[in-house]
Order: structure tokens, then sequence, then C-alpha cells
């Protein structure tokens, strides 16, 4: 198989309709402050068995069509032995691989601006966890939004970062996914969010066309336009969707398959609210679905709380919020389904 068909048949098997991402690709400092909010120590087996606990939740693969790990995930096993990659691939959902090393400060930018780091030996680590069995990558660049910020200087040297990754990605077979997240920190409103978001996304489309990237063969991940959490005035469901949809317009070529959205700190039922309002805005160029981490996760980590005899209520859970999402993205949720579940 080619290497524009391999990617080709990793988009379909993800944007499948009903179907999204679990984003479960926390790294062992993020987990840890996680599993602190329920009193579970963070240790390596602890880490393996919540993300089995996940993994393994039945019937997972009917709304989770790709599941991003962490490296350490990518080389754990099922309770049974099985890798993880192995047991995703045989369940019919795609294993995928968190490759940035994470942020730093970036100098000359404004206070607190942070870049992305991890391009040096790139491509030596796709092919390797290619070779492990992940099919698409995520890399994040974060943009605050607060005074004199964002700089011009943060948004383009995160364009770039992201651009390099996506090119590396797609020339070894493996989906990109670009995720330039426009944190919902702050006091900002709806309004400056939609600026500053596509601001970001003119930025890193720019950057995707000068590295000669084939946008047919990525996945975005942005933010929706939501106001700052510390915002007096929230904006409800029909208002995000709007202005979410407007901003794409103007600056997310048609030629990208698929926009999954991350929640980004929203609460869980949110996220839910605000993607079906997206979707039931009705016709646009892409699929829309979701790729979400705390969204899917909370109530599971909640339910499970490193006790053992609580893992299927966990599950439950779970899925509970994997059916509402995939609804979303569907087009078929309504509050109605979440009051009778």
């Amino acid at each position: 198989m080619s290497t524009q068909h391999e990617l080709e048949r990793t988009i379909q098997q993800i944007l499948q309709p009903g179907r999204g991402i679990l984003a479960a690709d926390e790294s062992t400092g993020t987990i840890g402050k996680r599993f602190a909010s329920v009193g579970v120590e963070n240790t390596e087996e602890h880490r393996r068995a919540y993300r089995d606990l996940l993994f393994s939740a039945p019937g997972m693969s009917a709304t989770i069509s790709g599941v991003i790990m962490y490296e350490e995930t990518l080389g754990q096993q099922s309770a049974d032995g099985t890798p993880f990659p192995v047991m995703l691939e045989r369940m019919g959902t795609v294993p995928g691989i968190k490759v940035d090393k994470g942020t730093v400060a970036l100098p000359g930018a404004a206070a607190g601006e942070l870049v992305t780091t991890g391009l040096d030996g790139l491509p030596e680590r796709v092919a390797a966890f290619r070779a492990r069995g992940a099919r698409f990558a995520k890399w994040r660049a974060v943009i605050d939004i607060g005074s004199g910020k964002p700089t011009e200087a943060c948004i383009q040297a995160n364009a770039h970062a992201l651009a390099r990754y996506a090119g590396i990605c797609t020339a070894a077979g493996v989906v990109p996914i670009v995720e330039p997240e426009v944190l919902m920190d702050g006091e900002h409103g709806l309004a400056r969010c939609g600026e500053v978001t596509e601001a970001v996304l003119h930025a890193v489309f720019h950057a995707l066309r000068q590295q000669r990237v084939a946008l047919e063969h990525i996945l975005l991940k942005p933010n929706m336009v939501i106001a700052g959490a510390k915002c007096p005035q929230q904006a409800g469901p029909a208002e995000v969707a709007a202005a979410t949809l407007a901003c794409f317009r103007r600056v997310v070529p048609a030629a990208v398959p698929g926009i999954v959205f991350l929640s980004g700190g929203q609460g869980d039922v949110q996220a839910t609210e605000n993607l079906a309002a997206i979707r039931g805005l009705g016709r646009a160029p892409w699929v829309f679905s979701f790729s979400y981490g705390r969204a899917l996760q909370s109530p599971a980590l909640k339910g499970w709380a490193g006790k053992a005899g609580q893992v299927a209520a966990a599950q439950q859970a779970f899925l509970h919020r994997a059916r509402m999402n995939g609804a979303a993205a569907a087009g078929t949720w309504t509050p109605a389904s979440e009051k009778r579940a």
C-alpha cells in the first residue's frame, strides 16, 4: 500500500460517523495530577491499569475510532498480555501517539508564552512509533490570551513547528493531528477568542502550505470559539457554534477532511452540548467530531479511584460519555438523551 493510500485509509477509519478520538496521552506528570485528585498513587502499574480500564471497556469501539497514547502507554499491555496497539487494532480502533516533547518558554515573546518542542530526531521517532503500531500522531501548541498576548512571534513559532511536524508525519505514512489550542483560561470574551483563533489558524495553514503538506492527509484539532473561563459573560451552545463555524469558514480550507475538537477544560456535558450545536448548524465542508481527554475520562477516573472493584462502574461512566459525544458527532444528541441515560 502506498503512503498516500495508507494515510487516506487511516483518516477514513477515524472519521466514521458517530465515532471520535479518545485522548489518553497525558504525560506522566499530568496523569499524576489527575490521579492525585482521586487519591491514586502515580505508579507505572496504576497508569497501565487505568488505560487498560478505558481501552477494554465493553463496546468502546462503537463510538471511539482512535486513541492517542503517551509513549509509555504505547509499549504497555492489557491484563491478558496483549500490547495496547494490537488490542486496539483488533477492535477496529486506530492506535495513535503523542510525539511532541512539551512546551518551553519562548525567548523574545511576552511573559508566559510557550513554544512546543520535539522536532529534533522526530523523523526517527515517528518511524519507530509507526513500527510499534501507531498510525496517527498528535502535536499540541498552546496559545494564551492575555495582556499583550498572543504575540506574533508566539503564533508564528508554533505554526512553523506544527507544519514541520505534519510534514514529517505524512512522509512516514502517519496521519498528523494538528492541534493549535487557544486556551480558554482568562477573562477574554467570545469575540476576542474568535479573533485570536482566526489569526492562529491563518498562520498554521500558511505554514502548512510553505512546508508543502497535503491538507487532505491531516486532521485539525482546534479549540472551539468560546469565552474565557473567568469571563463574566459566558456564551451558550448556539453562540459558540455560530462563532466557531464563522471563524472556520474564513480560514480552514475545504481540503481538510475532518475537524476533531479538543475539549479544552470545558465541562463534560458542556463539551457535548457545544459539539452537538456545531454539528447541528448544517452543511460544512468538513466532518466534525471530537478528540476529548478530560471530557471523556473525568467521570471514569472519579468512579475508579484506583479500586479494582469499581472498574466496571468506571467503564460504564466512560462509555456513557463516549456514547453522548458519538451522538453529538452524528447529529442525534439531545438533552433528553442525557437525562434518559
